[in-house]
């Protein structure tokens, strides 16, 4: 990273974050300039004690010098206490906003640019670079502050004892200063990397926690535990390089520090030998300048901090800053639905993975209140058409309407609200059976939650559980059969009561008895509804309205079951492949 974008990245984050507690950042650079004066008066201290306890052996200076040293300690103490207070809550408050406008960037998000990054990369964001970013602004200010000031109240001091002593010991200054920039370019650049690598980690842990069981079944164990020690490893490394390099400032330092201090005593020993410099002067000096040690080099590291906060700002940024394609314009009118019709006018999409369209000039026209099914084989395109009502995903041409209104043209919550989904990859959340449901509404009553269950042929099953409805059921369902996880899925979009229903294979992990039911259920559920059915069973929709048949993403035939089979060979192979 080069020192332009580390000014550019922190100017953005004084103006977007820090700015807003600028008055608490003043209140620590005032504690700053308390700890700064009272170090200086530790050292300056130490001459009257020499000169006036040690050689004019002044018992009046022998009780007040030592109160006052207490004093400046104690006040450098607290200052130094309520100054790092005042800027860890800052860095935190600042780390906490970055992190929610991060869960609140993947909220908004559309579907399309969350699918470009792995899930752990996006956990990298909000627990290491955000954790970057709160030490950058914390740490870095702090000490910046603090040493500073206390650098310069200490040479203050030490010009006042002696200037050409001063002037000896400032030699290493600017050594410090080359020292810090060449390795703050390393810190960055191992930072990025060490980024690049934590992401990479935690989206493999995020993928071998999910595959549990195709991990077993397949006896990889062994592989994946490699991969794992391999990534570790390589974390592990990186850590220690960005470690090493923070480190090593520390020999050259104190090399540094021994060459002055060898050539401070010689140069002094001169300067006393000629009457230039009292021995309560050399001791005060003396003194000051190995204070000034620590400040030198906390300044000396701390451009390492802001590179490395500047590394993970920059991840941040590129998430915070990816444009969000399909997001809710208030502004635009919300979708009055009457009847619920819905219209395809050539209608084209591919995905950005792929070069082949995953659905062709597609139009179609379902009336509201009917059934309609798409059926094909597997990748044909069915599940696309889906997604592209509740726009989770944007045609790159034609349009789509519901009642004669353009989709892309109405408030996006008011669509969604007006859509309810049941899918295949049912998704439940690590809580109860009754706030899985009630996810749909959540001012639903037990009563109409119960119901829903009841529609969904769920309810039979949830009586039978430990704690009934409040029954917790693991991550994503875990504790629950697959028929099971189904039904719940759809109890929830039951009590969603939605005027337009999307079902992608809603039946498909079910049983012959419990399918039933569900048929059954959907059947009231679909009642003067638009329902839009994906399904690889023909059986389950010999009732549809209209059929729809799916081929290389493009509808080749439609019309109600029978006339199909008599119209159709595409269609009769199709049925009678599953009737075999």
């Amino acid at each position: 990273m080069e020192f332009k974008e580390l000014i550019q990245i922190t100017k953005r984050l004084f103006r977007d974050y820090v700015k807003k507690y600028f008055s608490r950042l003043l209140f620590a650079l005032s504690l700053s300039l308390v700890v700064a004066g009272s170090t200086a008066a530790i050292a300056w201290l130490l001459d009257p004690a020499v000169k006036k306890i040690f050689i004019d052996k002044d018992t009046t200076y022998a009780y007040l010098i030592p109160i006052l040293i207490i004093i400046a300690f104690s006040t450098k103490g607290l200052s130094l206490y309520f100054a790092r207070i005042n800027v860890i809550k800052v860095g935190s408050w600042i780390q906490g906003k970055i992190q929610k406008q991060l869960a609140n960037k993947i909220l908004l998000s559309d579907i399309q640019t969350l699918e470009k990054k792995h899930s752990g990369k996006y956990v990298s964001n909000i627990l290491y670079d955000a954790t970057l970013i709160q030490n950058m602004v914390s740490t870095a200010i702090l000490n910046l502050m603090k040493d500073s000031f206390t650098l310069i109240a200490l040479l203050s001091l030490m010009f006042y004892q002696n200037w050409r002593l001063a002037l000896f010991a400032i030699i290493m200054m600017p050594l410090s200063a080359a020292l810090a920039r060449t390795l703050g370019k390393r810190i960055g650049k191992a930072t990025k990397e060490s980024g690049v690598l934590a992401e990479d980690l935690t989206s493999f842990l995020s993928e071998i926690i999910r595959s549990s069981q195709m991990i077993r079944i397949f006896q990889t164990e062994k592989r994946e535990n490699l991969n794992a020690l391999n990534k570790t490893d390589a974390v592990i490394d990186k850590s220690i390089k960005i470690q090493s390099i923070l480190i090593r400032a520390t020999p050259i330092m104190e090399i540094l520090t021994g060459i002055m201090i060898a050539g401070f005593i010689f140069f002094s020993g001169v300067l006393i030998a000629e009457g230039e410099l009292e021995i309560n002067n050399f001791f005060s000096f003396l003194t000051a300048m190995m204070l000034a040690y620590q400040p030198i080099r906390s300044l000396a590291t701390i451009n390492m901090v802001l590179y490395s906060g500047a590394a993970g700002a920059k991840r941040v940024f590129a998430v915070l800053d990816e444009p969000i394609s399909i997001a809710n314009d208030t502004s635009l009118p919300k979708l009055e639905v009457k009847k619920s019709d819905i219209i395809f006018k050539d209608v084209s999409f591919k995905y950005d993975v792929t070069t082949e369209k995953a659905v062709s000039d597609i139009n179609f026209e379902i009336k509201g209140g009917t059934m309609a099914a798409f059926v094909g084989h597997s990748g044909a395109g069915k599940s696309t058409i889906i997604k592209l009502i509740p726009r989770f995903y944007d045609p790159q041409k034609g349009k789509i309407f519901i009642d004669n209104q353009d989709i892309h043209s109405v408030n996006l919550e008011s669509l969604r609200k007006n859509i309810a989904l049941v899918s295949q990859d049912v998704i439940l959340f690590d809580s109860s059976i009754k706030d899985n449901i009630a996810y749909a509404n959540p001012n639903a009553s037990d009563e109409e939650i119960v119901k829903a269950c009841q529609f969904a042929a769920a309810d039979d099953f949830i009586n039978k559980m430990p704690n009934k409805y409040n029954t917790l059921i693991g991550e994503n369902g875990v504790r629950l059969s697959g028929g099971q996880k189904q039904r719940i899925s759809i109890a929830r979009a039951v009590l969603k009561n939605s005027p337009i229903i999307l079902l992608d294979e809603a039946t498909s992990s079910l049983d012959a008895e419990s399918e039933e039911k569900v048929q059954s259920a959907i059947k009231n559920l679909t009642k003067n509804k638009t329902t839009l059915v994906i399904a690889h069973r023909l059986s389950t929709i010999h009732n549809a309205d209209k059929i729809f048949l799916v081929k290389s993403g493009m509808i080749i035939d439609s019309g109600n079951h029978q006339s199909l089979i008599n119209s159709s060979e595409d269609y009769k192979s199709l049925y009678q492949r599953q009737l075999k």
